[in-house]
């Protein structure tokens, strides 16, 4: 009766003909450059970075492994060189307000340069100032602002004292300072003798005193302005001396950089502060002991004279292409770094460090974006960066205003870069759809694609990048066999035969193994075996969990009849996936039915273990049934389904067909065979749907009925549409050639309840009934069966129901009766 075809064994596995391949081993290849089937991405990346508009940055998303990091700053740097060389950057000291240092910018290699001359200009000061203060010229000129002074200051005291003199005083100078005295002669009368001066002359010598006393304090009034003002001439003369070394070595400074405004306006007040400061030079030693002693100075009194070159572009030829791996918010936006001294920290602007968004200004900057979006405050730091587009280093404690002690408050940066994330596609949709300035800052989606169309021309460029990836590696080179096993696992890990995986990282640990395994066999060469041996290493690494199910059920710990038949229970196929490794395992699905009001149980939706996909597979399961038979009258039944022994969550609804399979079987009596496991989706139409992992579902299944012993009709029933997604292992298609084995494609219910029961499925007439010896016809007289006793049932209860308000009612009256006879008087 049954009319469908097991696929060929050739349909089972697409195998990769080597005869295509014109190289015996992969070192015969030239390496390749571009990525495979990527040419969307790659045009999105080259207009990212080719569009100069503020706003239009890049995320290349696309899964973890397909090389998207390796592609864009391959892209970057080819980009990169053709372009003009960066700026160097500098931060020197503000001498009017030094908590502000001041930014300079320079052409590649001029930092350093400007860096150095400071430093050859500090250290000849050094040396050439101390001299011109030692000259036999400069002491003479010293000697004589000091010999003016003491001129002046003696020429007003004498003044003082022949004006004493002419009233017959004597102005004396005591080891206390001066004193008057009145004079006889020459000689100063004692006390005694002035005593016997009369009152008047007594009085007048007083008057005279008092006078005297007034012009002299006058003088030493005048004094201390007197010194200053030969201070001032001491100042002036040691600009004097200072500035023409000053001025001959910082205009060297200047000619070298006359075209960069900044410097020259920086030298001006580098100038300016010299001159103010020459005192430092004079004293060195003893003005940095006292510095040291009391400030965070730990070289010299000059560091503040230095120039700290931020970002030096020196080796650096075209754009700066950076790739910062640990994107903290100091690392994207630079730090201020402290000193401890004598338990206080101190900071200056030789201590601003810088970030990638420094490094990579005028160029590239690529980042992780989940790396970025784990370390706190780095995604806005750089989206506040991009927006303003200058680059403000701060503290994290400045910038949540954690401290109120004075601190550096540098010169923002201005910022010109272009910013390429990198990260999954989830990632980027929850940033579009959560965050607004995403979209107006990343306005370019570079989307890599997981696959790639399976060709002769690029089965070709996949050789070419297995030879690249052996080559860079260093590795063995691979045979022609080994090239097309590893092409027909790229295309089993896309579960489609006629594609092949971009996941470049999986295919380098394939071949990685591969090369391993061909070193213990000896070989100089990797053939179709060592990379069989890695495959099937790689499984057996992973794979305790699945021997310990397979055991399980092998022991019946786990219920699986492989032989057999039974009324509404079937095997479906499943995937269980463990980290990297994803495998099939029968279950059993049963169901049972009864009477009842239409009501489909789903038990694992019942107590929480159906995902929302599966429960919504389940539901369809009853417009089916409704649709199909019972069109015209209720559908009357009641039915459980569940997984047998299941103990995890069930999700997906690639059980729905074996589901149905189970239920038709309950409602006709129909047994199934056991032999035969089950998998795909189904509609309300009865149309058989693809599903995933088909190929891992019916290895899972194989493995039972090859451990327990094949017998006869075992195989599986897969979705048509699945057929093109047949990648399986040898085994399987040496069974399949063998008649052990069999794999069947169905389209529609009607085609596997048949190969299921061993008996036709039926077709409706135009009057919409089917044939008496039918599945259909079986389920469909049951269904109705249930429907007439639901209804006659239910007129029995409505009648009983009836009977029993008629009661109630004539009760209720006879007591309404009672009382109003009670309240008559």
């Amino acid at each position: 009766m049954n009319k469908l075809k097991a696929l060929s064994p050739d349909l089972l596995c697409h195998y990769c003909d080597t005869a295509q391949f014109d190289f015996e081993t992969t070192a015969e290849l030239d390496d390749l450059s571009e990525a495979i089937g990527q040419a969307r991405a790659m045009e999105a990346i080259q207009f990212g970075i080719g569009i100069r508009q503020h706003g239009y940055n890049l995320y290349a998303l696309g899964p973890e492994g397909t090389g998207k990091q390796g592609v864009v700053m391959q892209l970057l740097s080819q980009k990169a060189q053709h372009q003009p060389d960066p700026w160097d950057w500098c931060y020197v000291n503000n001498f009017d307000h030094p908590h502000k240092p001041s930014r300079i910018r320079l052409p590649r290699g001029e930092g350093g340069a400007l860096r150095r001359c400071m430093a050859t200009l500090i250290d000849e000061l050094r040396v050439m100032v101390p001299a011109a203060f030692d000259s036999d010229d400069y002491r003479a000129k010293v000697r004589e602002i000091d010999e003016a002074l003491q001129r002046r200051q003696d020429e007003a005291i004498e003044e003082v004292g022949n004006a004493a003199k002419a009233h017959d005083i004597a102005l004396i100078r005591t080891p206390t300072g001066f004193a008057f005295a009145p004079l006889k002669g020459e000689e100063v009368i004692s006390p005694r003798d002035f005593h016997k001066f009369t009152d008047e002359k007594q009085e007048d010598v007083h008057h005279e005193v008092d006078d005297l006393q007034t012009q002299l304090q006058n003088v030493f009034n005048q004094i201390p302005q007197w010194r200053r003002e030969a201070k001032a001439q001491l100042k002036a003369l040691n600009e004097e001396v200072a500035g023409r070394v000053i001025d001959q070595m910082v205009d060297e400074v200047r000619q070298q950089f006359a075209a960069f405004p900044e410097v020259l306006g920086y030298l001006d007040a580098l100038h300016n502060d010299l001159i103010q400061n020459v005192e430092d030079f004079r004293s060195e030693g003893e003005q940095e002991a006292a510095h040291l002693a009391f400030g965070p100075n730990r070289n010299s009194l000059f560091q503040r004279y230095q120039v700290n070159v931020l970002v030096d572009h020196g080796d650096t030829a075209g754009a700066p292409v950076v790739y910062e791996d640990n994107p903290t918010y100091q690392n994207l936006v630079g730090r201020i770094d402290h000193q401890s001294m004598m338990g206080t920290l101190f900071t200056d602007f030789t201590l601003i460090k810088a970030g990638a968004l420094h490094r990579a200004n005028h160029g590239y900057l690529v980042l992780d974006a989940f790396k970025l979006l784990q370390h706190p405050f780095s995604w806005e730091a750089l989206k506040r960066a991009l927006s303003a587009s200058e680059i403000h280093v701060s503290t994290l404690e400045q910038m949540l205003s954690l401290v109120s002690t004075v601190t550096l408050d540098p010169q923002p940066i201005p910022l010109e870069v272009k910013v390429v994330l990198v990260g999954d596609r989830h990632l980027y949709y929850m940033l579009y759809q959560l965050d607004p300035e995403f979209k107006e800052l990343f306005k370019v989606a570079a989307d890599f694609e997981d696959e790639v169309q399976r060709s002769d021309s690029n089965n070709a460029l996949y050789a070419r990048m297995i030879g690249t990836m052996v080559k860079r590696q260093g590795l063995k080179p691979f045979d022609r066999g080994g090239v097309a096993r590893v092409i027909e696992h790229g295309a089993r890990l896309v579960e489609d035969a006629e594609k092949l995986t971009t996941h470049r990282r999986s295919v380098a640990d394939l071949l990685c193994e591969a090369d391993y395994w061909a070193a213990e066999a000896g070989r100089e060469v990797v053939g179709r075996e060592d990379v069989q041996h890695a495959i099937d290493a790689q499984m057996h690494r992973a794979g305790r969990m699945m021997e310990n199910i397979q055991e399980s059920i092998l022991r019946h710990q786990l219920m699986i009849d492989t032989e057999g038949e039974r009324v509404g229970q079937v095997n479906g196929l499943t995937v269980m996936e463990l980290g990297d490794l994803a495998f099939g395992a029968p279950s059993r699905i049963t169901a049972r039915v009864r009477m009842g009001d239409g009501e489909l149980i789903d038990i694992e939706r019942e107590v929480d273990m159906g995902g929302p996909i599966h429960s919504k597979g389940v539901l369809i399961l009853s417009g089916f049934l409704g649709q199909r038979y019972v069109y015209e009258t209720p559908l009357a039944l009641s039915a459980s389904l569940v997984f047998e022994q299941s103990y995890g969550e069930v999700e997906g609804d690639s059980a729905s067909a074996g589901e149905l399979f189970a239920l038709l079987s309950a409602i006709s009596g129909l047994p199934l065979t056991q032999a035969v496991a089950v998998t795909g989706s189904v509609n309300q139409h009865g149309e058989i749907q693809p599903i995933g992992g088909v190929n891992e579902k019916i290895e899972g299944f194989l493995d039972i009925c090859k451990q327990r012993g094949f017998a006869p009709g075992q195989g599986v029933l897969i979705p048509a549409a699945n057929r093109s997604d047949l990648m399986l292992k040898e085994e399987i298609v040496a069974a399949a050639r063998q008649g052990l084995f069999s794999v069947y494609a169905i389209t529609t219910i009607d085609e596997g309840i048949e190969l299921l029961t061993g008996v036709a499925a039926g077709e409706a007439d135009a009057e919409g009934q089917y044939p008496e010896a039918s599945v259909n016809a079986a389920v469909a007289r049951q269904l109705l069966r249930f429907a007439r006793i639901r209804h006659e049932f239910g007129d029995d209860k409505k009648e009983e129901e009836q009977q029993d308000d008629d009661h109630d009612r004539s009760e209720a009256a006879d007591k309404v009766h009672h009382d109003e006879a009670k309240e008559r008087p």
